[in-house]
Order: C-alpha cells, then structure tokens, then sequence
C-alpha cells in the first residue's frame, strides 16, 4: 500500500469508531481503571478498538497494530499505533475533548496518521504531501512569544510529582508565569491537531506512548510546526508553531532533556 491508501485506511478506520462514540458520549459508562485510578477505560474503548481493528484487518492484512487497549498484534514493516479514545477520562465524565488517533509507519517511518474529533467531527489528516482538517490544508502558524502564546499541556502529571517532587510544581509555575493562557484539556492528540492548526500556539506533555502522539506528531509536522521527542517510543514530547521562539521560551529549560523509553514495539522483522 502506498501512503495515500494507507492515509485513507486510517481516517475510515477513525470514522468507523465515531457513531458508537457519539452516541455513548454524555451516557456516564461504567468507567474501569488499569495502571490506578488515573487511567480510567470505559467498554466503548475496547469496542471502537475493535472495529477499528476490523477495518484495518480488512484492508492490511497481517499487519501490525500498537493498540492502547489490545498491545501488539501482527508483524511486518507497516505498524499502525491506535487509540480508540485519546482522552477517556473526558469522554467517561461528558467533557467533549477527546478523539480516535490512528497512525501508521512503514519502516520506523510515519507516513499517515489521522486524529478525528467524533463530536465536532474535526478529521485531521496528514500524509507525505502536508496536513488538512476537513479536507482543507492546515499550516502550524501562531504566536511567536511566550506571553503572546497559548500552551496546552499535560504536564504535571502524578508520576511527575513522584519523580521530580517540588521541582514540578516550580516548573509548572514558571510557564504559567510565561505564557499568555496554560490550559490542560486532556488529549495529547488533540493537543498536537490544534497546534497542527495554528488554533494553539505550543504543547508539552510527559511519559507518552506512541498511540497517543504518533498521528499528531505526524501531523505538525507536516503543517509547517516543530516536533521535538521520539513519536514511536514511549516518553517526553514537545511541539510548537512554525516561527516559535523556543530559545527564549519558559519551554527551553525540558526541550534539550526530554525523556524516552525504549521503543514500545521493535521494528518488526
């Protein structure tokens, strides 16, 4: 499969997943938790993984899937990185801020990734040629400073506290101090789709996987933004607008230590 196939896989296995999820939104579903009770999983979770697993079977057979709720299926040189709902704890509580996000590499090379917002029916899509959001080309443009910027983050997370201690919550006050409006929505793909699109000017965020920011990542890049961190390997990332002062940004002081773990998938044989 080319990448225009493969982009066109994704966004219909995005779509695929986006009737079950609008009609389960604002039904409070019985909410589960894996690692504590920070990481909460709903059934409409495992079941948009499911069918998003289906049309990406169908269409790639044998391939490899990185899926948040199913691990690592299949084998080969095409790996798609899946998560059926990117912002669960919004999604479980009736907060509309969460998404599908559906990347795939060939080779240890993101070529397509898609992130799709089911309530407002935002598709971000991006692919060798550049990024659009509804078929319209996107370019990663904003602010140039930090106090003329806005900074989505997920940062400090509770593992972050638990590693750095005080030092976190310092940190976390020097950029509130330095940017215009921190705001902490609580999907790491969309933060990325709306830098993507120039709606917000920087994102940063912690001990990420690569379902969560692989398509996103993809996509500001392709937009013209910058992309700093391994979107394939579990850890730091952070991106920012195309023209964005990063050297004089509160941000400059994590981006030459941006933390990684070892790829969650070895490059398949």
């Amino acid at each position: 499969m080319d990448a225009t196939e493969l982009l066109d896989t994704a966004t219909e296995a995005a779509r695929s997943a986006g009737p079950r999820l609008r009609k389960a939104f604002r039904s409070r579903p019985e909410v589960d938790t894996k690692r504590d009770f920070h990481d909460p999983v709903t059934e409409h979770d495992r079941a948009a993984e499911e069918t998003i697993r289906a049309v990406i079977e169908a269409r790639a057979p044998g391939s490899a899937v990185v899926g948040e709720e199913g691990g690592t299926t299949g084998s080969g040189d095409l790996v798609w990185y899946v998560d059926p709902i990117d912002g669960t704890a919004n999604f479980a509580a009736g907060l509309p801020f969460f998404c599908v996000s559906i990347a795939a590499a060939v080779n240890g090379e993101l070529v397509a990734g898609v992130v799709y917002d089911p309530v407002r029916e935002d598709e971000f899509t991006a692919g060798p040629d550049g990024a659009w959001c509804n078929g319209a080309p996107i370019r990663s443009r904003g602010a140039a400073r930090d106090h003329e910027a806005v900074l989505l983050c997920s940062y400090p997370q509770p593992v972050d506290l638990d590693v750095e201690g005080e030092q976190a919550l310092h940190r976390y006050g020097r950029l509130l101090r330095s940017f215009s409006t921190v705001r902490r929505p609580g999907s790491a793909a969309l933060n990325l789709a709306h830098v993507a699109a120039g709606w917000s000017d920087a994102t940063y965020g912690t001990w990420s996987h690569p379902w969560d920011v692989a398509a996103g990542a993809l996509l500001v890049r392709r937009a013209g933004g910058v992309y700093l961190g391994d979107p394939l390997a579990k850890g730091d990332y952070l991106a920012h607008v195309g023209g964005f002062d990063l050297a004089g940004s509160a941000l400059s002081e994590v981006s030459g230590h941006l933390r990684r773990d070892p790829p969650c998938l070895a490059r398949p044989a």
